[in-house]
């Protein structure tokens, strides 16, 4: 695909000219960034109002294996390209410039083509190479890059990642011993008479829930989150949480929910009662943090939660429901994991911005910046009501979905979900007053409002926003087939 070769190659021009000076290639590196990505490519050659793969390219890779290079998109894939495509630049020109920026770039734009690879593999063995891809340099930006207690949080960001991976793998490689193919598509046309034999299928089952489960993450294998999106730096965080959570989303949908639907009916309401766990606990825990970044983590956890609590109560309905409740819970999905995507981003570069006035991020450090900086404060708080799912931004239609298809096929998850609404909202009040209001904090007495730059990244962003809120047909277009032809497939 030619998303991920443009940014291979951006990489390799940024280590060629062993000549130019490190800050040159940084400066280069953020202009190809911000200049070459490739998200037209994809949107402009994709029928969005087909069904199916499109943009198919296959090549013969290993045989022995039965593992083909087969990448393609479909609405959801071409969504996530999207998605990645955006968030990408933007924290380019976030990111304040680092120690040895041309690793620091180089690094990000690797991350950037394993994403794409991603999002578009159709074959397992293609599929996890490009996981992992992205899971490395995730762990190398975090190390090398990051703030204080890095070597924990990288550590534990790379056990955690890593042991839930080698689940998946062992239960893949148990699926392709059963039915020789690691292609998707096979696969999921037989699932329904189980794809291993016997109780074996439980032990497969577990291990590529376990991979999944962390990568969202779902609770309680959200623990490493806080700390890594704490410590990265700033341009990490919003990649981080923008894209690479969504990783986990999109692994549910193309690989768990097709291929053990038998499986998730059966222990449906387990799912359920983790979905509603992430839901109403991470926002808990985000209203005891004082670090900004944390407390976004966990609400980023939060808002992930609704994702999968719309997911599991589509595939885990034991009765047939009605079309238009699991196109809702479908579309909700969709539309929260692109709209999460952009607002979580954006909420970590304004507590980025706040670290690099204050030099600090605890949520009682500030106060009163509405006096000092409206413009910040009046964006930041777009952001925030986004997050909260305000009528009119993007962070509302995906919600609503989510609670119209949720509470038609499993009511009473739906109805516990609703508190972590409310403890969210009391989170990003409480933050609020905190920050903005209040008398003007004499540390904060000489911040500057948001600088030309600033604005460069926080007005684009937060426009969308609106767009998204007020004509999210545009979004819709992408997925509506996908939609339909899952909702058959699940039920």
């Amino acid at each position: 695909m030619e998303c991920w070769r443009c940014s291979f190659c951006t990489h390799g021009w940024l280590n060629y000219d062993n000549h130019l000076h490190s800050a040159t290639r940084s400066d280069c590196g953020e202009y190809l960034a911000a200049r070459e990505f490739p998200w037209p490519c994809p949107c402009i050659y994709c029928h969005t109002a087909l069904a199916g793969l499109q943009l198919v390219e296959r090549h013969a890779w290993i045989p022995l294996v039965g593992a083909e290079y087969v990448v393609g998109v479909d609405g959801l894939s071409l969504l996530l390209v999207l998605l990645t495509s955006l968030i990408i630049p933007f924290a380019f020109l976030a990111q304040p410039p680092p120690h040895g920026g041309r690793a620091f770039y180089a690094t990000m734009l690797v991350m950037q083509s394993a994403l794409y690879g991603t999002f578009t593999a159709q074959n397992f063995v293609l599929w996890f190479l490009f996981y992992e891809m992205s899971l490395i340099p995730a762990f190398m930006l975090i190390k090398i890059w990051g703030g204080e207690n890095r070597d924990y949080a990288a550590t534990k960001f790379f056990l955690y990642t890593f042991l839930g991976s080698v689940a998946m793998l062992l239960s893949f490689l148990g699926i392709y011993f059963a039915k020789q193919t690691f292609d998707f598509a096979v696969l999921a046309s037989m699932a329904k008479n189980g794809l291993v034999p016997g109780n074996v299928v439980w032990l497969a089952f577990a291990g590529i829930f376990l991979g999944l489960a962390v990568k969202v993450p779902l609770f309680p294998f959200h623990t490493w989150l806080p700390d890594a999106y704490q410590t990265a730096p700033t341009g990490v965080s919003m990649v981080l949480t923008g894209v690479l959570s969504k990783m986990g989303v999109y692994g549910f949908v193309r690989l768990l929910l097709p291929l053990f639907p038998n499986q998730i009916k059966i222990i449906g309401p387990w799912l359920l009662a983790l979905a509603v766990c992430s839901i109403v606990f991470a926002p808990l825990a985000a209203w005891a943090q004082q670090d900004l970044k944390r407390m976004i983590a966990y609400l980023s956890v939060n808002h992930l939660g609704y994702c999968m609590l719309s997911l599991f109560a589509v595939a885990a309905s034991p009765v047939v429901t009605a079309r238009i409740d699991t196109d809702a819970a479908l579309s909700g999905v969709f539309m929260q994991i692109f709209s999460h995507g952009i607002t979580a981003a954006t909420l970590f570069y304004f507590a980025g911005l706040l670290e690099q006035r204050r030099g600090q991020r605890g949520i009682d450090d500030f106060g009163g910046l509405m006096q000092r900086t409206p413009l910040l404060c009046g964006w930041m708080s777009v952001a925030i009501f986004s997050s909260l799912g305000l009528p009119g931004l993007n962070g509302f239609i995906g919600e609503f979905l989510i609670f119209k298809g949720s509470f038609a096929i499993a009511p009473g998850f739906a109805a516990i979900a609703v508190i972590g609404l409310l403890v969210t909202a009391i989170v990003f009040v409480r933050a609020m007053q905190s920050l903005f209001s209040g008398p003007l904090a004499e540390s904060c007495s000489a911040f500057p409002d948001l600088l030309p730059g600033e604005k460069l990244v926080v007005v684009p962003i937060t426009l969308l926003m609106f767009a998204v809120g007020i004509a999210p047909q545009f979004i819709f277009n992408i997925f509506n087939t996908t939609v339909v032809q899952m909702a058959r497939l699940l039920s």
